[in-house]
C-alpha cells in the first residue's frame, strides 16, 4: 500500500512537472504572439459586420456572453484587422533582466523573487495545476495603466437596456499609482517612503452630481497578497472618512452594475480566487485606434477637442467601435469565500497585453450567466498626444451589461498616462479629508 502511495505521488509530480525555465524565445513570443503571422478564422474578413443573422458562424471566436447578446439582436460588431499592441520597452527589458527569478510560493497568493516585468512569460501548460495562478500574477504585475495614470474626466452612465433611458450620470476622476516594481516613470524602482509596503493604490473622486459630489474612494493594495486591501470611503455630505468592510467591495458601487472588485476587470487579491487555466484560442476583442473611430456626438467635446467613444445597440449599452481577432488565454476565477455573490468569472485574457478586461463572462452562484463585462482598448499611439510612447493598451470605454435584469452601466474615458497628475500624496488617507 505504501509503495502504491509513493508511486502515485511520483506520477502526480511528473504530471505537474517541474516548470521548465523560461527562455528568450518565450519572452519574444509573449510580447509578440503574432510574429509568425496574424490570426485568421474561416469566413472572417476585415470590414465585415457580425450580427444575429451570421453570428452562429463565428460562435467559436466570441465569448459565450457576447455570442448570446448578438444572437438576441442586442448589438452588432464591426471587424477590423488584428494589430500589434506593443508594450513599453522598459517593461519588456525588465522581463528579460529578471527572467526566471519569480517562483510561486506554497500557497495561492504567495510569490517569491519577483522584481519587475512579466513574472511568468512562458506559455501556460494545461497540465500545470497552477498555470491559472501564474496568469493571474501576470495580470497583477502587468502594465495595466503603467506606473501611473489618470482618467479625468470619467463618466459612468446608468441605462435601462429595454428603454434606452439614461437614469443617472456620474462624473469621476480616477487615479492610479504603482508604488513598487516601477519600470518607466521616475521614481524607479519604487516610491519612497513606503513604510506600509504597498504595491498599488487607486484614488477616486466624484465631481458630479451634487448629491454625491466629493465622495472619494481610496484603495491601498499591499505587496503581500495575503494581507487584505485597505479601502476608505469619504462621504462629502457627512464630511468623514470611514473604512470599508471587506464585504463592501462586492456591493454595487454607487448604484452601478459593477462593484469595486470589478474595477479593471478584476480588482482583488490573487488569494481571493481559485484560478484555472482552461486553454488558448482566438477570440474577437474590442481593440482599436481611438482617433480612427466614429466618435460620440451626444457628449460635448472636452476643451482640448477630445471626443469620447460612441455607444449604440440596445439601450445604448454597447461600444460602437471595431473588434479584432486576438490570441487569448481562457482563465477562470472562482471565489474562495463561500458567501461571495458571484459563482465565477470567465476571462478571455489577451495574450499580448495580459490584461483580463477585454471580455469577461460573470456567472451567478447557480451557474447562470449574470453579466458581461468589457473594457475596450485603444492603441496609445492613436489617442491623446500625451499618451504617445506610453506602451500600454489604453482603456477607452467600458460596458457592464446585466443580462438578467436588462440593465447596463457604460464608461466613457479620457485616459492620460501622466505621472504629474498622480502625486504620491494623493493616495494617502489624509488626502481624503482635504480632497473637497
Amino acid at each position: 500500500m505504501k509503495l502504491k502511495t509513493i508511486t502515485l505521488a511520483i506520477s502526480l509530480a511528473i504530471l505537474a512537472g517541474p516548470a521548465l525555465a523560461a527562455t528568450e524565445a518565450d519572452v519574444e513570443m509573449t510580447f509578440n504572439p503574432y510574429k509568425a503571422g496574424m490570426p485568421s478564422y474561416p469566413g472572417l474578413t476585415a470590414g465585415m459586420t457580425i450580427n444575429k443573422a451570421n453570428v452562429d458562424q463565428f460562435k467559436e471566436i466570441l465569448s459565450y456572453g457576447f455570442h448570446k447578446l448578438i444572437k438576441e439582436g442586442a448589438f452588432e460588431i464591426k471587424v477590423a484587422p488584428t494589430t500589434q499592441f506593443e508594450l513599453s520597452k522598459a517593461y519588456i527589458d525588465a522581463t528579460r533582466k529578471n527572467l526566471n527569478k519569480t517562483k510561486l510560493g506554497a500557497n495561492n497568493g504567495d510569490l517569491e523573487g519577483y522584481v519587475a516585468g512579466r513574472p511568468f512569460p512562458e506559455e501556460p501548460d494545461i497540465k500545470d495545476p497552477r498555470a491559472g495562478e501564474k496568469l493571474a500574477w501576470n495580470y497583477k504585475y502587468g502594465v495595466n495603466w503603467g506606473d501611473n495614470a489618470s482618467i479625468s474626466p470619467f463618466y459612468w452612465k446608468y441605462r435601462d437596456m429595454a428603454t434606452g433611458k439614461v437614469e443617472r450620470i456620474i462624473k469621476f476622476d480616477f487615479h492610479f499609482l504603482n508604488l513598487t516594481h516601477r519600470v518607466k516613470d521616475a521614481p524607479i524602482p519604487e516610491v519612497v517612503p513606503n513604510p506600509a509596503h504597498l504595491f498599488r493604490a487607486i484614488y477616486v473622486h466624484v465631481q458630479e452630481p451634487n448629491d454625491i459630489k466629493n465622495t472619494q474612494l481610496l484603495i491601498q493594495r499591499y505587496e503581500d497578497d495575503q494581507k487584505l486591501d485597505d479601502a476608505y470611503l469619504y462621504l462629502g455630505f457627512q464630511r468623514r472618512v470611514r473604512r470599508l468592510a471587506t464585504g463592501q467591495i462586492t456591493d454595487s458601487f454607487l448604484g452601478a452594475d459593477l462593484m469595486i472588485e470589478d474595477f479593471e476587470g478584476y480588482n482583488g487579491r490573487i488569494s481571493d480566487m481559485k484560478w484555472t487555466y482552461k486553454g488558448t484560442k482566438f477570440v474577437l476583442l474590442p481593440m482599436w485606434n481611438h482617433n480612427d473611430l466614429k466618435l460620440a456626438t451626444d457628449m460635448p467635446p472636452e476643451p482640448d477637442g477630445y471626443k469620447y467613444v460612441n455607444f449604440g445597440g440596445q439601450g445604448g449599452c454597447f461600444f460602437d467601435g471595431t473588434w479584432q481577432l486576438r490570441k487569448v488565454y481562457l482563465l477562470e476565477a472562482a471565489p474562495v469565500a463561500p458567501g461571495h455573490p458571484i459563482g465565477k468569472r470567465q476571462f478571455y485574457m489577451d495574450t499580448q497585453l495580459q490584461n483580463v478586461d477585454g471580455s469577461i463572462d460573470i456567472y451567478d452562484r447557480k451557474g447562470e450567466l449574470w453579466k458581461t463585462w468589457s473594457v475596450a482598448k485603444s492603441h496609445a499611439e492613436h489617442h491623446l498626444p500625451i499618451n504617445k510612447g506610453a506602451g500600454i493598451g489604453l482603456d477607452d470605454a467600458f460596458m457592464m451589461v446585466d443580462v438578467q435584469s436588462k440593465h447596463c452601466t457604460t464608461g466613457h474615458f479620457k485616459g492620460q498616462v501622466d505621472y504629474k497628475q498622480n502625486p504620491p500624496g494623493m493616495f494617502q488617507v489624509q488626502n481624503l479629508r482635504g480632497g473637497d
